[in-house]
């Protein structure tokens, strides 16, 4: 549904309008996990108001088991009607305790930063590309659902995409009965991975999608016996899933990154921002890429398609995906630092924050380099390198005040407990690649 749709009009009133019966009252964690309750329509008033109750310490939000209950407060302009259950509205809600919004809350802290934006005259726009897998589960583990689907390179192949032609097109149909504008949907560079893309707008609304996508791929993908992932990286040969974003400034209408007389389009202050992203980028690699299996996509050497299509360095350059940041066209640029596990909130919060600082300080950006960088990057050796791992990101996004700053001491110090118990609990096991490897010894 639009904002025109809800704008000023109750949740009680749209239940009426809409014939809902149930509204589906959600909240994002700050691993990216989604929380939600199931309110009939009759008591949707009562939690528009005062919000639906939640015991915090069942999710991920760094409080503990004696902490006050939270409360799920839903923002009507989220509403999405659920178009394989029609009388369930979906909301993205915002989390507060005791009366005020909660600091740790992903939605909130992409917000505040969201209004410094707008204090400044602004307006932030993104699309997101979110590349995904669809998987069969067997005796031998999470296999490619399609048999038939193993070319070494696969990227847009017709036949792979047209036989799941009943899900990709299903999914597309209910994006557009949302409104969402879908315009191309392909089979990725991997064995049974896809990508379908819609149309950008403000970041906000791009974060809500992107949460109520990825449960409507999971779900539709369950309906018919498959498992949808957005895993970084599912297998090792394999290309990994990104969700490179997409994004620009605007001021009363007018894109401000946009600027038809530079070679690549780019305004100053769009390249005042891209510096800003660039010098924060090892920072950013935590919010963007937050999982140990992210650094299996960053750190991949090859696959069997012959490329990663994954950034090492911190570089930009023109239409060219071997970069971190890319200049497609002008007034605007991607960055393909964001995968598939990013809680997007929290990196768009941190990826806006860094441009943003950018133009404070009008950082003046390095050269932008034409060149292979997954061959060539070696050659330069006065670029930064990404993280490797995730440890190395953490000690990294902990170093960066900006970024720290952003996050808040409550998140921030929540995310990096999270994360380093995440990293421990990885550092503790013993694979069976080491013990082929070292059982001789």
């Amino acid at each position: 549904m639009t904002t025109t749709l809800t704008k000023g009009k109750a949740l009680a009133e749209l239940a009426k309008e809409l014939q809902l019966d149930f509204f589906l009252v959600s909240y994002t964690d700050l691993l990216g996990g989604t929380r939600a309750k199931l309110v009939p329509a009759a008591k949707i008033t009562a939690v528009e108001n005062d919000g639906a109750c939640f015991a915090p310490f069942a999710s991920n939000l760094g409080l503990g088991p004696d902490a006050h209950d939270i409360a799920a407060v839903p923002d009507p302009s989220s509403l999405i009607v659920l178009p394989w259950q029609p009388n369930v509205g979906w909301l993205a809600s915002d989390v507060y305790l005791d009366g005020e919004p909660f600091a740790a809350s992903p939605r909130v802290i992409f917000k505040k930063v969201s209004q410094q934006c707008e204090n400044l005259g602004y307006s932030y726009k993104t699309g997101v590309e979110a590349e995904f897998f669809l998987l069969k589960k067997s005796e031998q583990g999470y296999q490619i659902a399609d048999t038939q689907d193993t070319a070494a390179r696969p990227c847009y192949d017709q036949l792979n995409l047209m036989r799941q032609f009943e899900l990709i097109s299903t999914l597309v149909g209910y994006m557009e009965e949302l409104g969402w504008e879908p315009y191309q949907c392909d089979h990725e560079d991997a064995n049974g991975q896809f990508e379908i893309n819609w149309t950008y707008t403000d970041a906000l609304t791009t974060c809500d999608r992107h949460v109520f996508f990825k449960y409507m791929v999971k779900t539709l993908a369950e309906q018919r016996g498959l498992t949808a992932t957005f895993m970084p990286k599912p297998f090792s040969q394999l290309t990994g899933n990104g969700a490179h974003i997409h994004m620009s400034l605007w001021n009363d209408g007018q894109n401000i990154f946009a600027d038809a007389s530079e070679e690549m389009g780019l305004s100053g202050i769009a390249y005042e921002f891209l510096a800003g992203v660039l010098s924060h980028g090892r920072g950013l690699a935590a919010l963007c890429s937050p999982t140990i299996n992210s650094y299996r996509r960053i750190g991949a050497t090859t696959t069997a398609s012959g490329s990663t299509w994954s950034p090492r360095y911190i570089s930009y350059g023109g239409n060219n995906r071997t970069h971190m940041i890319r200049i497609p066209e002008g007034g605007r640029f991607e960055c393909r630092l964001v995968d598939g596990a990013a809680n997007l909130y929290l990196a768009l919060a941190g990826i806006l924050a860094a441009g943003m600082e950018g133009m404070a300080k009008h950082l003046v950006i390095g050269k932008r380099l034409d060149e292979n960088m997954f061959v060539r990057g070696l050659e330069f050796s006065d670029l930064q390198i990404l993280p490797t791992s995730l440890l190395e990101a953490l000690q990294c996004l902990e170093k960066d005040s900006l970024l720290m700053q952003t996050l808040g001491e409550q998140a921030a110090k929540t995310f990096l407990d999270f994360k380093y118990q995440e990293w421990n609990s990885y550092n503790a096991q013993v694979t069976t690649w080491e013990v082929e490897q070292y059982v001789n010894c």
